[in-house]
């Protein structure tokens, strides 16, 4: 007699085994294996062909080679002596621990020479035509074909597609820095002839020093006040390359208004973050950039133009876009021809953008609020594959931060925030975009998904001094982190950005698109 397992669990299905009931268990697993595959074939119909782009791309030896995973192990020195008095007073009360960091803003630590690395291993284009050509390496003095550092900080690239040339437009700060006041921020000051009868001079070049302010120095001026000398805005520099390794100084091509204390670009004011894009409308050339007082009061954009890609360009005006404050800013310009400004806003509590008009010289009615509350800066904005994307850094000053990557499907929103994008280093470097701050993202067109992330690092004690932090970014991999205004993850793919302490494009890439 069969005995009943008293403890066997209920089932809805009334059948046995062998029955219609398990083929129906297999035709409706099939039908929705087929519903998944259809709606991975449309996803795959939106983007086009990219997946099989990526595909092969990451096959590519070099490109395999720039997504590896490379860290870094940097000890903390036993101190050594007394620390900068600038470094003490941000060291809190009781003492703490030295971190990575105090170590990176002290100008006097002994880690000094991993972050701003000496002249012995400056990049220089004209003499490294061995094994070094080529190589990008982030932190170090990137030399001119004239044998100087490059001055272009906190800027952008134009390629110029009727000379086939790359032209990097930046802040160019070729001076001394001081501080206008204890609590100001850095500023630059160039060297003035000393023509005062009263003023002292050293044998050794007749120049006034910042340091003669105060009269400590072995150089002093009575009778010259600071207000004389202390300069901010010296001007926009622009250097050009048809390979992005090898820049020649096309000079200043923005310059700095030096007697009439009314004008926007008078030296004691501020400029930054300069932008150029062409016109092919107009035949112009438009720079836009963040122009500003002393004390950060006005908060505007300013506009320049020029019919040639290397100047001189004429400033026209200043202006706060949309009624707003505007400070970090950039410009992105769209496939379809339209331009886009995007810039901190609200005290940097959110981002703002808005299409430019025809002629790229003003803003329109249209603007949209964007990453509203989450007080970010320093935007650089791209897009692959009909999906946009920004990389931003946090408000902290020169001190570097973390740097976050965000996406949208339309330039004017909405945009949702996917989560830090820096791999490599070691923790401190991916929470501190690798000791940088955001500025440009580089297209490689004939490089599907793939970028050049262009950052600043920035050198308080002297802003001349401050480096380039250029590594690869790509777009490519599920991403890691769910939506903020949706539950799942998103379409799009994850932005990376890996650190390299030596890196090149693979050999043969074109500038071509």
């Amino acid at each position: 007699m069969r005995m009943r397992n008293k403890y066997r669990k209920p089932t809805n299905l009334h059948c046995h085994a062998g029955t219609r009931c398990s083929f129906s268990v297999v035709v409706w697993s099939l039908v929705g294996c087929l519903v998944m595959l259809h709606l991975y074939s449309l996803v795959q119909h939106k983007h086009g062909r990219g997946g099989e782009i990526q595909v092969h791309m990451s096959h590519h030896p070099l490109l395999r080679e720039l997504e590896e995973v490379e860290e870094e192990n940097i000890q903390i020195p036993p101190p050594k002596g007394k620390r900068s008095p600038r470094a003490a007073k941000r060291r809190p009360r009781p003492k703490r621990t030295a971190t990575i960091m105090d170590e990176f803003l002290d100008e006097s630590s002994q880690l000094r020479h991993v972050f701003f690395p000496d002249w012995k291993t400056a990049i220089d284009p004209v003499k490294d035509s061995g094994n070094e050509s080529f190589y990008y390496f982030p932190g170090r003095i990137w030399l001119d074909t004239d044998g100087n550092p490059i001055q272009a900080h906190g800027g952008g690239i134009l390629y110029d597609e009727r000379s086939m040339t790359y032209y990097w437009y930046g802040e160019y700060k070729d001076g001394l820095t001081y501080h206008a006041h204890k609590k100001g921020a850095a500023r630059v000051s160039i060297r003035t002839r000393i023509d005062d009868p009263d003023c002292l001079s050293r044998s050794d070049g007749f120049w006034l020093q910042p340091e003669c302010y105060t009269c400590t120095a072995s150089v002093c001026c009575t009778n010259c006040s600071p207000a004389k000398h202390e300069v901010d805005i010296i001007g926009v520099g622009c250097y050009s390359s048809k390979d992005l390794w090898t820049w020649k100084n096309e000079g200043i091509v923005l310059a700095a208004e030096e007697t009439d204390k009314t004008h926007d670009l008078h030296k004691s004011n501020v400029l930054e973050r300069p932008k150029v894009i062409y016109n092919e409308k107009t035949g112009k050339y438009v720079m836009w950039m963040h122009i500003d007082d002393a004390n950060y009061t006005k908060a505007s954009v300013g506009v320049a133009v020029s019919d040639s890609p290397t100047g001189p360009f004429n400033y026209l005006y200043r202006k706060r876009p949309h009624g707003f404050d505007s400070r970090d800013m950039t410009i992105f310009k769209d496939d379809d021809g339209v331009a886009y400004l995007i810039y901190s806003t609200e005290d940097n509590s959110e981002l703002h953008i808005g299409p430019l008009d025809q002629d790229y010289l003003n803003v329109t009615r249209v603007m949209r609020r964007i990453l509203v509350g989450q007080h970010r800066e320093a935007p650089a904005l791209f897009k692959y594959q009909g999906t946009y994307y920004m990389i931003t850094s946090g408000c902290s000053g020169w001190a570097p931060n973390q740097a976050l990557a965000h996406a949208a499907e339309s330039i004017l929103g909405l945009w949702e925030t996917m989560g830090n994008p820096c791999i490599g280093g070691n923790k401190i470097f991916r929470h501190t975009t690798f000791f940088s701050q955001s500025t440009f993202v580089l297209p490689l067109p004939s490089l599907p998904g793939s970028f050049i992330f262009m950052a600043d690092r920035w050198n308080p004690v002297d802003l001349r001094d401050s480096r380039y932090v250029w590594l690869p970014l790509t777009v490519r991999g599920a991403a890691d982190r769910p939506l903020d205004y949706n539950f799942g993850f998103p379409l799009w793919s994850r932005v990376s950005i890996y650190w390299h302490k030596k890196w090149r494009l693979p050999y043969r890439w074109s500038v071509k698109k």
